[in-house]
């Protein structure tokens, strides 16, 4: 996976030298000490490993970030403008790379990105039953509860929704799963007969089109963060379509009081929070909670 787009020396010591498994983030930052995510811990990587330690870290220069851009195109920057326009490339094994530099806009629209500082490589993983604390809340009667899942940056959302949509195969339920794919890293790793995708869509555009065309019973989609993502919820709920969704903050508290989420927490779309953090490392299950946010499972 990571072969292609990493240089050689730097993959030689993560796959060596460090669990490929733990780690979740790879930074690169024109001429400073590359930085890794293991297990919700930042460290640096030197030639014996991971170390807490800045003496003989191995730095990343712009011509290795620009390389391991130009890679994970597949040798074709203009192939790939389209997501480098909203900040990052995803490969074809899901893996998100970040994008930092200079944006060229013109009246308005972003053109391209160009001078390339700084990347960052956000490993997907696969964590087989990571939902089962939840599960049982989120799916009665066989029947799935409209539910969204609640964490800070990094904390597995993704991770947890994958998980989500493999446990519904499992067990043979047989529901049309949608993958709304945004940003083309949700699919990873999921093996369902039952499950249909779209990348690269705006949530209005691909919940409009999917549900006219694909006829889901449920929609899984990542990170709601623009008030047109919330519309698009509101129209596949009463469209009677099921949706198990993400999104960014903090805590459950904070969450309530956003504006954005404000009209269908009145509604009462949403029957099911799953509140997610880094405490013990990513993915830390904290509870779910009710419509009401009354916890239900600690």
């Amino acid at each position: 996976m990571l072969e292609k787009i990493l240089p050689e020396k730097l993959y030689k010591i993560l796959a060596e030298k460090i669990n490929f498994k733990a780690v979740n983030e790879i930074r690169l930052r024109a001429d400073k000490p590359i930085i890794l995510n293991v297990n919700g811990k930042i460290c640096f990587v030197n030639e014996n490993g991971a170390t807490t330690k800045l003496d003989n870290a191995l730095y990343s220069s712009k011509i290795m970030i620009e390389d391991v851009i130009f890679r994970a195109s597949e040798c074709s920057i203009y192939s790939v403008n389209e997501q480098i326009k909203r900040g990052f490339i995803v490969t074809d094994e899901a893996v998100r790379i970040g994008i930092g530099g200079n944006l060229i806009e013109e009246n308005g629209q972003i053109k391209t990105m160009t001078n390339f500082c700084s990347c960052n490589i956000r490993i997907p993983h696969i964590i087989k039953n990571c939902s089962l604390n939840a599960y049982p809340f989120l799916v009665k009667d066989d029947k799935v509860e409209n539910t969204l899942i609640v964490s800070p940056p990094g904390a597995g959302k993704t991770t947890f929704l994958r998980d989500f949509v493999y446990q519904l195969s499992l067990r043979e339920l047989k529901y049309n799963v949608l993958l709304l794919d945004e940003r083309g890293e949700l699919d990873s790793g999921i093996n369902s007969l039952y499950t249909d995708k779209i990348s690269f869509s705006s949530k209005k555009v691909g919940f409009e089109n999917g549900i006219r065309s694909l006829a889901p019973d449920i929609i899984v989609t990542d990170e709601l963060g623009q008030e047109e993502d919330v519309e698009a919820i509101r129209y596949a709920n009463g469209c009677g379509v099921k949706i198990l969704a993400s999104t960014h903050c903090d805590n459950i508290e904070t969450f309530a009081k956003k504006p954005l989420f404000q009209q269908i927490l009145k509604e009462k779309v949403f029957k099911k929070f799953v509140f997610l953090s880094k405490r013990n490392g990513p993915g830390t299950f904290e509870g779910v909670y009710d419509e009401n946010f009354s916890r239900v499972y600690r």
